[in-house]
C-alpha cells in the first residue's frame, strides 16, 4: 500500500499544487477521514476534530506549492495535524471556563452503545489512553488512527524502526494493563 499511496501522493499533489480543483477534492477525500479520526480520538469533540482537521487543509492548501517531502506526505500532514492539536489544547488551557452542569451531562460518547460490557470496555480504553505519556499516546493514535505504518512513523518522528517497534510494544502493554486495572481484572 506504501508505494501505491505514494504514487497517489505524487500524482494528486503536484496536480493541486498547478491549481486543479479535482485533484484537490480527491486529497482531501483520502486523508481527511485519517487526520479527523486522529484528532476525534484525541480530541473527544466532533466539532473540535473537524474544525482543526480544516485548519490542517488550510495549512497543506497554502504551503502546498512549496511542498518538497516527496514521498513524505503522510508524515508531513500528520505533522500539522499534531501541532495544530498541540496549539489548541494549550489556547483552551489558557482560556478554561468552568462548564455548567447542564451541559456536562449533554456530553456523549460518538454513538450510543447498547451492550453494557463494550460500553465499559470503551471507558476503561479512553481512560488508559489518558494515562498514557505523551509519546505513548502519539504513537498508538499513529499507528491505529492515523493508519500509518510504523516505517512512517519512524520516519516522521527521527527514530529507528526497532526502537518505534518496542516502543509501541511497550506502550500497548501499559495500555492493556490499564484497561485491566480499570475493569477490575488482574494487571499481572
Amino acid at each position: 500500500m506504501q508505494d501505491s499511496e505514494e504514487e497517489f501522493d505524487r500524482k494528486f499533489l503536484a496536480l493541486a499544487a498547478k491549481g486543479d480543483a479535482d485533484a484537490w477534492r480527491v486529497v482531501v477525500e483520502y486523508w481527511s477521514p485519517r487526520i479527523y479520526a486522529y484528532l476525534r480520538s484525541n480530541t473527544r469533540n466532533e466539532e473540535l476534530a473537524e474544525e482543526i482537521t480544516q485548519s490542517v487543509f488550510c495549512t497543506i492548501a497554502r504551503k502546498l506549492a512549496d511542498y518538497v517531502e516527496q514521498g513524505h506526505f503522510q508524515s508531513w500532514i500528520f505533522r500539522i495535524a499534531i501541532n495544530r492539536l498541540r496549539d489548541e489544547m494549550r489556547r483552551r488551557k489558557l482560556h478554561a471556563k468552568p462548564m455548567d452542569s447542564d451541559i456536562l451531562s449533554d456530553v456523549a460518547p460518538q454513538k450510543a452503545v447498547d451492550d453494557k460490557a463494550n460500553a465499559e470496555e470503551i471507558q476503561a480504553l479512553r481512560e488508559a489512553m489518558d494515562q498514557l505519556s505523551d509519546s505513548d499516546r502519539v504513537i498508538i493514535d499513529l499507528r491505529h488512527q492515523g493508519e500509518m505504518s510504523f516505517q512512517q512513523i519512524a520516519i516522521m518522528l527521527s527514530e529507528p524502526l526497532g526502537t518505534l517497534l518496542a516502543r509501541h510494544h511497550r506502550a500497548i502493554r501499559k495500555l492493556r494493563d490499564l484497561m485491566r486495572r480499570h475493569m477490575g481484572g488482574d494487571a499481572s
